[in-house]
């Protein structure tokens, strides 16, 4: 049984939450079912009225400064009631939106990544590839603009020298890497358990930002995120990457969508430093960082490759930016590196969002993914709300 203590609203609220625009859902033990919300001093307000989806919600014009302005929304209960399970429990901030995410974004990443490739999934050789990899692709990398001229003449350098991956490929040419994360309704939240499958014997953490993007492209706000991520599989083939990511239990988005409002802008979002801290039941502790400002491509930009003329989503899509933080810190031995232990606590923050805590178990001792969005509109037909959805 994982040991987990109690969460509290001031542990998981950014610091700045009085002047936020904070949107949730809760499964809500009254209302008979989940609800999006709106987060106001500790207060959890019920959003059903306005729309009983959060993908709908999305969707209206302004959405931020309507919010920031309704003072005639019913209450739920207190963030802390939800916390401790008294009214019900949080749940993942999205619903209907598709959960994407895009790799390689990070200099850093994209060397863990060509070791990975290297190393065929043995964390054992991964740090002989990294002492020899570093070097020169750590100085030809870091700053590098994904797909411009630059990094056009890095990558013919790099393919001289017999150093060329399809993860640089990703990392600093033209066409982003965006993959499928996690099937709607699945996604898991602050205070669950999170998911490493248990054929994987290297597996890390992936503290991310996640962008809320409606179906018209336009981004409106962000949270925190944690791809968890396989090593040892996606290193074996990058066709494995499915394999790697989309498992039970393995994408946390949480723990509220902060919508750009006020002194909350795309501008700061880009300067926010993503802080990572993961203590096992074994006194094992690691932090790691990532800023923002460290990203190869703009948001902006793969939001651009992601919704495009050509690709659509008309109930929205989240997505996972990507992290710079590839953990190497050794655990099970000398040359080992990283991988996550049962009962290791989960904790990525960054002022402006919160904290997203998690616990790590197996994908197969994790609760069952079994609402999903059949469940939701039979819900919401039996509560009377399918007209508005």
């Amino acid at each position: 049984m994982l040991q987990r203590e109690r969460l509290e609203a001031v542990h998981i609220l950014p610091q700045d939450a009085a002047e936020a625009v904070l949107v949730g859902r809760v499964w809500s033990d009254v209302g008979g079912g989940p609800c999006p919300v709106l987060v106001r001093d500790g207060v959890v307000l019920d959003l059903t009225a306005v729309s009983p989806t959060v993908s709908g919600l999305f969707e209206i014009d302004e959405l931020a400064q309507h919010l920031a302005s309704r003072q005639d929304l019913p209450p739920l209960g207190t963030l802390d009631q939800f916390l401790s399970g008294d009214l019900g429990r949080l749940l993942a901030p999205i619903d209907l939106q598709a959960v994407k995410a895009a790799g390689v974004t990070f200099a850093d990443s994209m060397l863990e990544r060509v070791i990975e490739e290297q190393a065929k999934g043995d964390p054992g050789r991964a740090q002989a590839i990294r002492e020899k990899l570093a070097p020169v692709l750590g100085d030809s990398l870091r700053g590098l603009v994904a797909g411009s001229e630059q990094a056009a003449k890095v990558k013919a350098l790099l393919q001289d020298m017999g150093l060329w991956s399809q993860y640089l490929e990703v990392g600093i040419g033209p066409d982003a890497e965006i993959f499928t994360k996690a099937q709607p309704m699945s996604s898991v939240t602050c205070g669950d358990v999170v998911g490493i499958h248990p054929i994987s014997q290297w597996n890390n953490p992936e503290p991310e930002i996640v962008l809320a993007v409606r179906s018209d492209g336009k981004i409106i706000g962000a949270a925190l995120g944690n791809d968890v991520n396989l090593r040892d599989v996606e290193g074996r083939s990058a066709l494995l990457l499915g394999k790697a990511k989309d498992n039970n239990a393995s994408c946390s988005i949480g723990p509220f969508i902060r919508l750009f409002h006020g002194s909350f802008t795309m501008d700061v979002l880009r300067k926010v430093r993503v802080s990572l801290l993961v203590r096992g039941e074994d006194g094992f502790e690691m932090t790691g960082e990532s800023p923002m400002e460290a990203i190869s491509r703009a948001p902006e930009n793969l939001v651009s490759q992601l919704r495009n003329r050509n690709h659509q989503y008309p109930d929205g899509v989240v997505l996972f930016l990507g992290t710079m933080f590839a953990p190497v810190k050794d655990r099970r031995g000398v040359g080992l590196g990283f991988t996550h232990e049962v009962g290791d606590r989960v904790e990525i923050s960054t002022p402006t969002l919160g904290r997203l805590v998690n616990w790590v178990d197996r994908t197969d001792a994790c609760p069952e993914w079994t609402f999903g969005t059949r469940a939701l509109f039979e819900n919401l037909a039996a509560r009377g709300l399918l007209g508005r959805a």
